[in-house]
């Protein structure tokens, strides 16, 4: 993802914890430089591949204004991305003084990929590590945490920038079970969640599995469409962006590109026109598994209520629909037929 600028500031603790300290860089790095294109492509990878909250920047204005001011300020040529996030950084020394206990660096990257334009805003430990000199030998090694981000956001400038009142166009991490640090963050940005990724990926998945029951599609298309239904939302989850619902509806019926997402409107399931994915929700929509006493059953779970229930007072798994080979052997008594 090619860099348009970076900067890294430093914040601190005071020796009293009762306030963060700003150390500000004086400028932008260079735009051609490698370490900061690998460091912005490490912190990348990090933050696309952890729970995230979905949002914008708040409606009424007040809350927003201070940080909505100067990023347009920047955007239309008013302050540089070197006053701009400068300002960023002092406020957020402020605004988070009593949730960082241990210092590090404020990365923030003005990033373009294809027609999308995007700042990442991320803030990440140094840890002290061993490396090798131009003698062989092993001396002390500081290295930045990328794998591990205390606080870190993402807007997307250019859905932002696009108007769409809809479109949750600000995602930062957001760790299961709530996070005050993020919480932190979000209202120091003047951001408002307005998605629920595991509860909004598991409407659309419900949504998904009424439409392959309205359609009566067999096992092996219900299977190839979860394949590609699934195998997108990874690839959005790689990418750290949200599924599109009319991208969704070209998966499942080509030749009908609108159905599946007239399916969604037409019975209000309340999705907005973009999803963000939750990994562990995907992973648990693929397949139930389970295997004991010389039994090994393995189905698609959006089959479950349809073609197979179960009766969980008589513990029992019912199949409505059994595999045509599997039939075959049931009638001829013969596991090799």
């Amino acid at each position: 993802m090619p860099l348009l600028h970076s900067i890294v500031h430093r914040l601190a603790p005071t020796l009293d914890g009762e306030s963060l300290t700003l150390d500000a860089a004086s400028a932008v790095h260079p735009a051609d430089d490698p370490g900061m294109d690998a460091l912005a492509g490490a912190l990348n990878d990090t933050f696309n591949a952890k729970p995230k909250g979905w949002g914008r920047f708040a409606p009424d204005g007040e809350r927003a204004a201070p940080v909505v001011a100067r990023l347009q300020a920047w955007l239309d040529g008013d302050d540089d991305f070197t006053g701009v996030t400068h300002r960023l950084a002092q406020r957020l020394a402020i605004e988070l003084a009593d949730k960082l206990s241990v210092g590090g660096y404020l990365v923030l990257a003005d990033q373009q990929q294809g027609d999308t334009r995007t700042l990442l805003l991320a803030f990440v430990h140094q840890r002290e590590g061993i490396g090798i000199n131009a003698e062989h030998h092993a001396v002390p090694a500081a290295q930045l945490n990328t794998r591990q981000l205390t606080f870190a956001a993402r807007l997307n400038i250019t859905q932002w920038q696009g108007g769409d009142a809809q479109t949750q166009y600000v995602s930062f991490i957001k760790e299961r079970g709530g996070n005050k640090l993020a919480d932190a963050l979000a209202r120091c940005l003047g951001v408002v969640e307005g998605a629920d990724a595991p509860a909004d990926t598991r409407t659309l998945l419900k949504a998904f599995s009424d439409y392959v029951e309205k359609e009566d599609l067999d096992d092996a298309a219900s299977r190839e469409k979860t394949d590609a239904l699934v195998g997108y939302a990874n690839e959005q989850l790689s990418r750290g962006e949200p599924m599109t619902l009319s991208d969704v509806s070209e998966l499942m019926d080509e030749q009908q590109p609108k159905a599946f997402y007239e399916h969604i409107r037409n019975a209000d399931y309340g999705l907005a026109p973009e999803v963000p994915p939750d990994k562990r929700t995907l992973n648990q929509f693929r397949r139930f598994t389970g295997r004991a006493g010389g039994v090994s059953v393995s189905f698609d779970s959006h089959l479950l209520g349809n073609s197979i229930e179960y009766d969980e007072a008589a513990d029992r798994l019912i199949i409505k629909q059994v595999p045509a080979k599997l039939k075959e052997q049931l009638t001829r008594g013969d596991p090799h037929a």
